[in-house]
């Protein structure tokens, strides 16, 4: 009689696992899967049987030809599961998308982070606005309304930029132009807040007399090598930053 009263009181103390998930579909006799519990349940979807954090990612505009294929190509827009951070890529070459863009963004979603990555259709060259204007036959960079529309789906945008100041302010604000969204600059160059509001962006210690955008470019990361391994500790900066400005926002 004890043992039985004991292993009543313990039933009593520790239910079925199953009744709290059971639904009129008797969901607890159905597999996880590869994504772990069931949508409803408080637990994370995207946490593996592994122990590691699985992230579902839209990816791809087109298949890749030729040799390096197997990269994004222009137009490619990788969308996570949540819109919290959209990284821009200038191009499809390995002196973007794979270094340091694709490194930059894995340390991302290695912190837990939900990170969308688009590869820009015309992201190579100088704008049409800039200085001078464009080489003859050279490429001109710009923004297509698609492209906006993606951005202002997110919190947060990465704009990953390169080491000539006066030809990459102008990119950044034609992309932050028509967009009302916080971004944080990735480049080579030594730039400050400063050189980007001189020419109408919108920047968080600066405001220009005559804003010429919606967005708003919110910190600068620079010493970032495009084309080379970026160091951890540049990573972990990053990382670092898009984390307080999440919390913030």
């Amino acid at each position: 009689m004890k043992t039985n009263k004991k292993k009543e009181h313990e039933s009593n103390q520790h239910p079925p696992q199953h009744h709290r998930h059971q639904d009129e579909h008797d969901s607890s006799q159905r597999s996880p899967g590869i994504y772990g519990p069931h949508l409803h349940c408080k637990k994370d979807p995207y946490k593996s049987k592994l122990g590691r954090q699985t992230q579902i990612i839209d990816c791809r505009e087109t298949a890749g030809l030729g040799l390096g294929g197997g990269l994004a190509q222009r137009a490619t827009f990788a969308e996570a599961a949540e819109p919290d951070v959209i990284v821009l890529s200038m191009g499809p070459s390995p002196r973007h998308i794979t270094k340091p863009v694709c490194e930059v963004t894995y340390g991302l979603r290695e912190a837990g982070l939900q990170v969308s990555v688009i590869v820009m259709r015309a992201g190579i060259g100088p704008t049409e606005d800039m200085p001078g204007g464009a080489m003859p036959g050279a490429g001109v960079s710009g923004i297509s309304p698609d492209e906006e529309q993606q951005m202002s789906r997110h919190r947060l945008a990465l704009i990953h930029l390169g080491n000539v100041p006066g030809h990459f302010v102008y990119k950044a604000r034609r992309f932050l132009k028509n967009v009302d969204i916080p971004a944080i600059v990735i480049c080579q160059a030594p730039v400050g807040f400063e050189d980007f509001a001189k020419v109408g962006i919108r920047t968080r210690p600066h405001t220009p007399d005559k804003p010429e955008t919606k967005g708003e470019i919110i910190d600068i990361v620079t010493g970032v090598i495009r084309g080379q391994t970026i160091p951890q500790y540049q990573v972990e900066e990053i990382i670092e930053r898009v984390k307080y400005w999440l919390n913030r926002l």
